[in-house]
Order: C-alpha cells, then sequence, then structure tokens
C-alpha cells in the first residue's frame, strides 16, 4: 500500500468499467440460462431492439441517456450504472491495496464474482453454477500462485517434512489452505441450512450458497472463510430484524390510520402481519455472505489480529 501509479490507477479504473459492463450481462442472462457470448450485443429487455455501441458504452451511456432506452423510452435499472461504478471502484481498491502483483489480479477476481453473485442473488435469489463453480476452480489454481498462507502453511511445516524444495512445498501447502477454506465453508452452510431444515421443516439455504461458500472458501482460507460467515451471519440478523421492525411499524400506522382501529389491536395485528412476513419471506444470504466476504479479504486479517490481542 501507499502512493498508487497512476497509469497503474487509471488502467484499473477502465478494466473496472469493462468488466463491470460484462458483468452486466451475466448478472441478466446467466439465471435465465443465456449464454453470455452469444448474441454478442445486449437488447433492451422492453423493446427487444438491439443497443448500438455508442448506447453501449459503461457508465457514460446511461448517463447520457438519463436511464432510458433510446428506441422505446422505457427505464433502464441503475442496477447497470451501479455495477459498473462498484466494480471500477473495487479493481482499484485492488490495485491500491495489493499493488503491481498477482495477488490484484487474483482478488480483482475474486471481486468481480462476488458483485456479480451479490446482485444475482438479490434479484433472483439465484447463485448460478457458472459463477461459483468457475470461481471454487479458479481459487484453487490462484492458492499454487498467491499464497493463502492459512492453518495449513502455520502448523503442517512443524509436524509433516515434504521431500520437494521450499518453493514447490509452500505452494502445496497454499494449495491445501484452499481446498481445506472451501471444505470448511461448505461443510458449515450445508451443515447450517440441515440444521434449520430439521427445525424448521423448510429449507433456509440452497446449495447455491454451499458453493458459494467452497468459492469464497478457496480464495480465502480457513480463517478469513469463518470470519465471513460469522459477520455475515450478524449483518443477516441485523437485516431481518429491522425487516420485521418496519413491517410491525408500518402495519400498526396503517391499521390505526385506515382501518380506525385501538392502537393495542393496531400492534397486535401488526405484529402478525410482521411474523407471517419472516415465515415466508426468503432472505437472499448470498447477498451477505459475498458483502462480508469483499471485507475479509480488505479488512480480515487486521480485524483478527486485533480480535487476538484483546483476548
Amino acid at each position: 500500500m501507499g502512493t498508487m501509479d497512476p497509469f497503474l490507477a487509471s488502467a484499473s479504473v477502465v478494466l473496472g468499467l469493462v468488466f463491470g459492463s460484462f458483468l452486466n450481462v451475466c448478472i441478466y442472462r446467466l439465471p435465465r440460462d443465456l449464454s453470455v457470448l452469444r448474441p454478442r450485443r445486449s437488447s433492451c429487455p422492453n423493446c427487444k431492439q438491439q443497443i448500438a455501441f455508442y448506447d453501449n458504452l459503461p457508465v457514460l451511456s446511461w448517463l447520457f441517456l438519463r436511464g432510458r432506452c433510446r428506441k422505446c423510452n422505457a427505464l433502464i435499472s441503475p442496477r447497470y450504472l451501479l455495477v459498473e461504478v462498484l466494480t471500477a471502484i473495487l479493481f482499484l481498491a485492488c490495485a491500491w491495496y495489493f499493488g503491481m502483483t498477482l495477488a490484484t489480479i487474483k482478488y480483482c477476481a475474486l471481486a468481480f464474482l462476488l458483485l456479480g453473485l451479490i446482485f444475482t442473488d438479490a434479484e433472483t435469489k439465484l447463485l448460478p453454477d457458472k459463477m461459483t463453480l468457475t470461481g471454487l476452480a479458479l481459487g484453487i489454481v490462484f492458492s499454487l500462485f498467491v499464497p493463502v498462507n492459512d492453518l495449513a502453511a502455520q502448523f503442517l511445516p512443524d509436524v509433516v517434512s515434504l521431500p520437494v524444495s521450499s518453493d514447490i512445498s509452500s505452494r502445496l501447502l497454499s494449495l491445501a489452505d484452499s481446498l481445506l477454506g472451501a471444505l470448511v465453508g461448505a461443510s458449515f452452510i450445508y451443515g447450517a441450512g440441515a440444521i434449520y431444515l430439521r427445525a424448521r421443516g423448510v429449507e433456509g439455504m440452497g446449495f447455491g450458497d454451499v458453493k458459494l461458500m467452497a468459492m469464497i472458501g478457496a480464495f480465502l482460507g480457513v480463517k478469513l472463510t469463518i470470519f465471513t460467515i460469522f459477520t455475515a451471519s450478524i449483518a443477516g440478523s441485523l437485516f431481518g430484524v429491522s425487516s420485521i421492525l418496519m413491517v410491525w411499524i408500518k402495519r400498526k400506522r396503517r391499521f390505526v390510520e385506515r382501518r380506525h382501529l385501538s392502537l393495542r389491536e393496531a400492534r397486535q395485528r401488526a405484529w402478525h402481519s410482521a411474523q407471517t412476513m419472516y415465515r415466508h419471506y426468503e432472505m437472499p444470504f448470498g447477498v451477505f455472505l459475498g458483502s462480508m466476504a469483499m471485507v475479509a479479504f480488505f479488512f480480515g486479517k487486521q480485524f483478527l489480529a486485533w480480535y487476538w490481542r484483546l483476548l
């Protein structure tokens, strides 16, 4: 970290905008089982007309057209603008944090995948295999070139001496960390889902979340995977509680104003509505897992170091 080379900063932003534009294609097409390569040019979801290249420039086209299709004037979701800007910011942050190293490429790839999965899960409640399983493979491959330096790399050298050079040994230990992280992440989410299913009788987490955590574990290793699960659980719980409270407050006000119920009866009915929402609402937990994984690869190690100093 430190002063950033202007060329690296500019290149990371431009690449971020380009990849962000492609990520929007993935977010729209993958849940619909459409190819992300054909047709090469995107089309308006409303009028189905292909979008000209000059109307498909990242950020600029959306701003120039004021978020509308040139041909049918239909609204274009601000998600397109947001994804492109966020991808550029994340690529810039990775380049600044990790410098001109292979780690920058690794974490740019992870940021790209996580951002796509976050928005896809938020919109469709789906986590496409083409992103999670591809990410899992990439995380394992990257571990051979960018050391994970997690539990296996710290403890195994004192227990097992590998009959290979130190460079190959470190790569193998990094690979072991990646595989162990994927296993722990997937197992934890699968186990939590199984417990929820047995306790509540309904599915709490799908296999998409399991594959997502396997991908995150392959990139980050065991410690940051546990950090991701822990912080995502807290964030998801806070979101769930706040959502229930918001429903309760809004329904209570509505029952009092529109149905002229007493405050006590309005509270009871509003609470029943909030409980019904809680039972049937499917929370896109992948949003929280993906978001906290981003926090983990930037700040997770610092947080864990601070936490261990408190003990």
